[in-house]
Formats: structure tokens, sequence, C-alpha cells
């Protein structure tokens, strides 16, 4: 079954005279979809972006991390595990060659999950491992991407 998702991205960065010259335009746009919130973004820092403002890396890198913890809460459900709490601090390193073009070269989830007492936590490590194999985000990128979970237990 195929999917289509659309967006629309909107420069924002014309300071008057558009592109007529490298300094004289920001790196700015929003991404509008209908009904949903604008996000405003900007291009990296190390490019002349604003450090406040989502940047394409910062999206791509938190679209990873979002895939895996939702297939991560569906396959933990399927298991029987409760999910108490999850949150992730994921991690990309990236390389820029000569002449400016980049890529991501590697990616590391880290999530710390909070489970119920008494959950087999080894049956909650193998489910990262299957994710990759459903997540539409990683089965998408064409670099490493590898799991260092940490796991919590408390009282439902």
């Amino acid at each position: 079954m195929e999917h289509q998702y659309t967006s629309h991205i909107f420069w924002t960065g014309n300071q008057g005279t558009g592109t007529s010259g490298y300094k004289a335009y920001a790196r700015t746009w929003d991404i509008a979809i209908t009904g949903k919130e604008v996000i405003h973004c900007s291009n990296d820092p190390l490019l002349g972006g604003d450090a406040t403002k989502m940047n394409p890396e910062d999206l791509l890198l938190s679209s990873l991390s979002a895939c895996h913890m939702l297939w991560y809460l569906h396959l933990a459900s399927d298991a029987g595990i409760a999910v108490l709490e999850y949150e992730d601090s994921p991690i990309a390193t990236g390389e820029v060659l000569k002449g400016g073009a980049g890529r991501f070269t590697s990616a590391v989830l880290r999530p710390k999950i909070t489970v119920a007492n008494g959950t087999n936590l080894d049956s909650a490590m193998a489910i990262h491992h299957e994710i990759h194999k459903v997540c539409f985000i990683a089965r998408s990128v064409n670099f490493p991407v590898r799991y260092e979970p940490e796991f919590v237990t408390r009282h439902q």
C-alpha cells in the first residue's frame, strides 16, 4: 500500500534584495502543513543559520528517534511490556566534505525507558533489534543506526 506525504516549504529569508549576494539573504524558512502548527526553521549555524531554529539535520535525527520510539511502544504493547516513560537523547555524526557537501555517517539512539517492575529486561531490550525491520525512517536512511537503551523499573 502506497502512502503519500505532503509539505509546504516557504522561504522567509528575503531581507529586501533576495539572493542578490551570498550574505544578502537569511537561510530561514517555514514548514507549513494544513491543519498543523508551523515550524520555523533555519540552516545549520555552521552554514550561516540561526541556532535558535530547527535545521534539516535536527529534523532528520528527531524523525529517526520518534519513529523508533513509536515502533518500540507498539512492539512493547504487543509483547505485554508496560512502558511507563520513554525519552531519547539521540546523537548523530556527520561529515562535511570539501566543497561543502555533507552527510550523516552514523546515529546513536539512547532511549531511557521506564518499565513496570517485573518486566523481563532481556525481552524489552530485544525489541530494539526488531524495529529496524519496520521503522519507515530507519529503513530510509543510508547510514548505520545503533541503540544504547537504558532501562529503569518502577511500580505502575
